[in-house]
């Protein structure tokens, strides 16, 4: 076994029936990869919440209910959404089909810094959780601990999908389990001071009320709703990673939405009382839960209490670096879907051979890693940064399913119904956005709307540039029709590919103008040289068509279809010919392995490939098109095998 494969593990084969079944996850699984980032936000979410109420602790009660409501309202959103996007994208997808291509850029743009912010949050509370176990003098190499984690991360999901979540399934349990248990056990160890919990809620209302009005008191209730608006960031996440999900995908979504709505609205609103019951304190060298656990256990002796005072940090910190799963799980999900729109670099939607998105878990590791150098790893100036994103997409997404109940109105039985869900969660959303937006803007979240935007008008530049390129190559097209004409005034009799004449093998991918031009550039070039004309073909694997057997079928037959039309082109012009095609996700690998297939049957061969020319090439073209052709072009050197580029000129 070589390192790379020690390190990521063994190649997925597309051959095997059961890759599907092998790679896909089961509710429960998907709770623990797409939910954790969810459940783990009520290790900071409500923490934030009764920060920012200051001394009005009591207050805490309405939020709590404010919180559950809202968890309610997006999760049956959410819900919706998956049933009319089986196949996923989320919030992209959604604002892109249901309102328009440019808002949906915009919310895939601020997905992608929210799911960054999601892996340095993450990981950055867990090691302040881990950290609330060691004195003072240890806290130095805490960010240290926090930037191994990112890349550690990176490495593991580098592997797959389910080897990514698998691992840390023991720890989810333990952190439901200890946290279901802290819950129930401040419940019923002062069961007394939960029937006064209204009162002293009462007497607080009317005692803020008293000292800054009304107004102050909703201001106050608003800011701390607000600053606790980073509890509800991973709910989307079920809808973005669909396609990894156990078929039937739409139930074994809207399950784990039950999952992740209900664990997560039991634990944060369990969290706030406790605070109360407890009179927990701020500890600026410990988690607000940290004091809470220390002050339940201080009666259990000092092993006893100790001992699961340590375990439940100890999930808390692992939860907290699943959830970052979350953002390696789903950033790079959307990431490849809008590359596959032109958005991004087509690179992005590339599979390994693990079949993940490596190049977009790069990505998301690299960004996370400077993020979390930036900021020192502090979470308090982390969660200023993060959730305004996250509502943009949740605005849209409720707005675009809002306007799709009312046009579906006329054919839809149930669309009052559910266009009050989603009615509700557009109103529910955008307030928060709002909010969000005022309270978070001067204090930083300025810097997140900055880097949103740029991103956004980076997107916009690809584009252009891809349009302009489509623009040119359309052009070259003009041939395809004349060609498919050509094609069906082939001769009686089809004519011999004879394996000792001189063959040209010709690299393609689709019947196109670019394919067919290489092919007229032969004889332009080499005159009557050749009488065969031999064709090799692969489909790449992407993230747009790995999505399911059916997906991967298509793509085969797509691609000999498409192999065998330059087939009939070549023999309608009375030459030999003859198509190899094949599917993969390693392209050089799998042209090299037919390369040599066809160089053993016809040894008198020179191979050709098309490769576009720009007339004015910079570092961004060079960037935004892949250079596969120069990378063939060494190794059929490498193996001794003739090899000839062919420009083909653009001016884009």
């Amino acid at each position: 076994m070589s390192l790379k494969s020690l390190l990521f593990g063994r190649a997925k084969s597309l051959t095997d029936r059961n890759l599907f079944h092998s790679i896909s996850l089961i509710a429960l699984f998907a709770w623990v990869g797409l939910g954790a980032d969810g459940l783990s936000s009520s290790c900071y979410g409500p923490e934030e919440t009764f920060k920012a109420l200051g001394s009005s602790t009591h207050l805490s009660l309405f939020v709590a209910l404010a919180c559950v409501v809202t968890i309610i309202a997006i999760c049956a959103s959410y819900s919706q959404i998956i049933s009319i996007f089986p196949t996923g994208g989320g919030g992209y997808l959604v604002a892109s089909k249901l309102l328009s291509p440019t808002t949906g850029v915009v919310s895939g743009c601020a997905l992608l810094i929210d799911y960054v912010l999601t892996v340095t949050i993450s990981v950055a509370s867990g090691s302040d959780a881990l950290f609330s176990l060691f004195p003072e003098s240890a806290q130095h190499v805490k960010l240290l601990f926090a930037i191994v984690g990112v890349i550690g991360l990176t490495l593991i999901n580098l592997r797959g999908v389910k080897e990514s979540v698998l691992i840390w399934v023991p720890i989810f349990g333990v952190f439901v389990l200890t946290h279901l248990f802290v819950i129930a056990y401040a419940m019923i160890a002062h069961g007394s001071g939960l029937a006064s919990i209204p009162a002293a809620t009462s007497h607080e209302v009317h005692s803020v009320s008293a000292s800054v009005g009304w107004f102050g008191l909703m201001a106050l209730l608003l800011k701390s709703y607000s600053m606790g608006a980073g509890t509800y960031t991973g709910i989307e996440a079920v809808s973005n990673g669909l396609p990894i999900l156990r078929e039937p995908r739409v139930r074994t979504g809207r399950r784990t939405m039950v999952y992740m709505g209900v664990s997560l609205s039991l634990t944060v609103a369990g969290l706030l009382v406790a605070y109360q019951l407890y009179d927990v304190q701020i500890n600026p060298d410990k988690t607000l839960n940290a004091v809470l656990f220390e002050k339940m256990t201080a009666g259990w002796g000092h092993s006893a209490g100790s001992a699961f005072v340590i375990v439940t940090l100890f999930s808390e910190a692992a939860l907290l670096i699943i959830a970052a799963q979350t953002g390696f799980l789903d950033g790079p999900r959307v990431l490849a879907n809008m590359a596959l729109d032109r958005w991004f670099p087509a690179q992005f939607a590339n599979l390994s051979e693990r079949l993940v998105t490596r190049n977009g878990v790069l990505l998301m590791g690299l960004s996370a890693f400077i993020m979390m150098w930036a900021t020192r790893g502090s979470v308090d100036l982390l969660v200023i940064f993060y959730s305004i994103n996250v509502f943009i997409t949740f605005s849209l997404s409720q707005a675009g399913m809002v306007r799709h109940w009312w046009q579906e109105r006329a054919t839809e039985p149930g669309w009052r119904h559910k266009l009050a869900i989603n009615g509700f969660g557009l109103v529910l959303t955008t307030s928060i956005l709002i909010s969000l937006t005022l309270v978070k803007f001067n204090e930083g979240g300025w810097a997140t709307l900055l880097v949103t935007g740029l991103l956004v008008f980076a997107a916009f530049g690809i584009k252009r540039h891809y349009n302009g390129v489509r623009m040119q190559l359309n052009r070259l097209d003009s041939i395809v029709e004349a060609a498919e004409m050509e094609s069906k005034a082939a001769p009686a009799t089809v004519p011999f590919a004879d394996p000792k004449a001189r063959t040209a093998v010709i690299l393609v991918n689709g019947f196109n103008g670019l394919g067919l031009h290489t092919i007229l550039n032969v004889p332009r070039m080499f005159g009557n040289t050749f009488r065969n004309f031999l064709f090799v073909q692969v489909g790449s694997v992407d993230a747009g068509n790995f999505k399911g057997a059916a997906d991967i079928e298509a793509l085969r037959a797509h691609t000999e279809s498409e192999a065998q039309r330059y087939v009939q082109f070549a023999q309608a012009r009375g030459y030999g010919s003859k198509a190899y095609t094949a599917i993969g996700y390693d392209i050089t690998g799998e042209v090299m392995k037919l390369a040599r297939q066809a160089a053993d049957e016809f040894p008198n061969q020179v191979f050709f490939a098309g490769q576009l020319l720009f007339t004015y090439e910079t570092n961004l073209t060079r960037w935004l098109h892949n250079h596969t052709v120069f990378t063939l072009q060494r190794r059929f050197f490498l193996s001794n095998m003739p090899f000839v580029v062919l420009p083909i000129r653009v001016d884009a």
